[in-house]
């Protein structure tokens, strides 16, 4: 068993060598720009992103040529925000979104504001869920998108995007959803959610960091949005500047092992592995409790406070273990979890929080040594405290 054990899988995932050795070749033969149309090289170049176009799509339940390639979930997001907001802004200007978002969307719906657009950010339940009623009651006449993530990043709750999807679409409002912590979990379907927008990225899903998608719906009506970058009419205009063939590659194979993974039973085993880990927890810990739901819930995904032990201090005496005491997005910040908070979450359970993700590469053996080492060194943080009187 190689240590430290990485049980962070919603900050990142490790690269499956499946999709390493398929972007390979693109960075080192086919080094092509796609848009080189007249030689072999960009042939090849745009043939693979062609072949990747279809696999994300496919995952997805879209069409190829719905898909627009980014840097990764935050860009798209941004593009789907900033983008259908002005796009839209002659039939309203207000959006509504949830206080348990992503950095990504709130941050930007904030930046929005300063252009004159108006966001409400409704509460959650204490399981992290929205209260659909109230969710209704915030939507008014002028109202033009919609963002909620269908599984969040440091709970794990799964929000009922269908619903909230449906509701949307029969009020003509259009609805965003981040799918970036579902990929190869929760089957995804578009059409299903009633979906006009959808962010996607490569690194939670085992494919390489600095790619990911955007769908955007061609139905009647079109979605409208306006593009961020400018310059060259890549993507249909709606994304400019040469394409990262290796790492569209890279997206493209990490789709379809998602894909792959909700047939064969891995997500079944991701959460028999979960499950095992709170039972070594909840069994050998005083004072533990999950954090959120436990129903409506990732099934890789455990988020726990753990009385009279502070987060930070237990991350140092758990080394051997890779976990996190908050979004890696939102390390840098030395504010409580906006998520945790938005729950009804206490001071003290938000610096006693720690989230673990288990991923496709972690074993029981694993499993095993991170609940046992986190069962002896809570003991031991706890009566070192009281040695000290903190």
């Amino acid at each position: 068993m190689k240590r430290p054990v990485y049980l962070d899988n919603h900050a990142t995932t490790p690269v499956d060598p499946r999709v390493a050795e398929a972007m390979w070749p693109y960075l080192v033969d086919h080094f092509g720009n796609p848009a080189s149309t007249g030689h072999s090289f960009g042939w090849v170049a745009k043939e693979a992103v062609e072949l990747a176009r279809e696999q994300v799509a496919d995952l997805i339940g879209a069409s190829p040529k719905e898909i627009v390639f980014t840097s990764g979930a935050t860009e798209s997001t941004n593009l789907a925000l900033i983008g259908a907001a002005r796009a839209n802004a002659h039939k309203g200007k207000h959006l509504v979104t949830l206080a348990t978002e992503h950095k990504a969307t709130l941050d930007t719906c904030v930046a929005l504001e300063s252009e004159g657009f108006e966001s409400t950010v409704l509460p959650v339940l204490a399981s992290g869920l929205v209260d659909l009623d109230v969710f209704r009651a915030a939507l008014r006449p002028d109202t033009i998108l919609v963002s909620v993530l269908m599984a969040n990043n440091e709970i794990g709750t799964l929000q009922p995007v269908a619903e909230i999807g449906k509701i949307c679409r029969d009020q003509g409002i259009l609805f965003h959803t981040d799918v970036a912590q579902a990929t190869g979990k929760c089957p995804v379907q578009v059409q299903e959610i009633s979906a006009d927008l959808v962010s996607i990225t490569a690194h939670k899903m085992h494919g390489p960091k600095g790619v990911g998608a955007l769908f955007v719906r061609r139905g009647r009506p079109r979605v409208q949005v306006s593009p961020l970058i400018h310059g060259g009419g890549q993507e249909r205009g709606l994304r400019s500047g040469t394409l990262s063939t290796h790492q569209i590659v890279g997206l493209g194979r990490s789709c379809v092992l998602a894909a792959e993974a909700l047939e064969n039973g891995e997500v079944a085993r991701l959460q028999a592995l979960r499950d095992r880990l709170w039972t070594i927890l909840s069994e050998g810990i005083d004072g533990i409790a999950v954090n959120g739901g436990e129903q409506c819930r990732l099934p890789n995904n455990l988020n726990v406070s753990i009385a009279n032990v502070d987060a930070k201090a237990l991350l140092m005496a758990t080394r051997e273990v890779a976990v996190s005491s908050g979004s890696a997005c939102a390390s840098a910040s030395l504010t409580p979890s906006h998520v945790l908070l938005a729950i009804g979450a206490s001071a003290t359970e938000m610096h006693t929080a720690i989230r673990f993700g288990v991923g496709r590469f972690n074993t029981l053996e694993e499993i095993e040594f991170a609940g046992r080492l986190f069962v002896t060194k809570v003991q031991e943080v706890r009566a070192m405290a009281a040695e000290f009187g903190l």
